[in-house]
């Protein structure tokens, strides 16, 4: 049984870093894509981050982009989102989640197993 485990949110000023990680097991991954998807009060989930395991292919939302960058550790089994140059509009619960990596890397409903959620919060 797939399991995702994210770890690394937190509070952190305007302008500061965090980097999240998302342990995965219980399953084969090198046909996946994993994926970084945030969630604000009231708001949807939207797509963040997604990197294909096998070759490492990465895709970001405009609003992170130049500013997150999402890697994975294939010995680990574990995928990272380091998150820089971080904005009060970016807080949000992110949620890591696995599909397969023919499907639509933008959309929720293209992953099958998702991540308990990590809060980050910016402060100004």
């Amino acid at each position: 049984q797939v399991q995702l485990v994210e770890s690394g949110g937190g509070l952190v000023q305007a302008g500061g870093s965090l980097r999240l990680s998302c342990a995965a097991s219980g399953g084969t991954f090198s046909n996946k894509r994993m994926g970084w998807f945030r969630q604000a009060p009231g708001k949807p989930r939207d797509f963040t981050a997604a990197i294909t395991w096998s070759g490492g292919v990465t895709y970001y939302a405009d609003s992170v982009k130049g500013r997150f960058t999402i890697s994975r550790d294939s010995a680990r089994n574990t995928v990272y989102l380091q998150m820089n140059s971080l904005k009060l509009e970016d807080t949000a619960v992110y949620y890591c989640a696995a599909g397969w990596a023919s499907r639509d890397y933008r959309r929720a409903v293209s992953y099958d197993y998702w991540g308990q959620g990590t809060q980050v919060t910016v402060s100004s």
